[in-house]
């Protein structure tokens, strides 16, 4: 273990964990989906979650620990 961290099973690529995030019951129906920024950095890099995340029409925020991933094309308006 690394500072703390689980070791990835061998199994576990970059593909297949955003495979997964995309391919979530909320993800499917155009929810939001969160996830931790560590884990964004650690499996797939920041780079490579951004490609995906445009490539899939989607938009994402970064705030605090998380990036939270509107998952379809609508606009985003802040309420306060």
């Amino acid at each position: 273990m690394v500072s703390g961290m689980a070791a990835l099973p061998d199994y576990l690529t970059a593909d297949l964990w955003l495979d997964q995030v995309f391919s979530s019951n909320e993800a499917r129906r155009g929810g939001i989906v969160k996830r931790q920024i560590r884990d964004v950095e650690r499996l797939v890099g920041r780079a490579a979650f951004a490609r995906a995340v445009e490539r899939k029409g989607f938009q994402a925020v970064e705030n605090g620990r998380h990036f939270v991933i509107f998952c379809n094309g609508h606009p985003i308006r802040r309420v306060r």
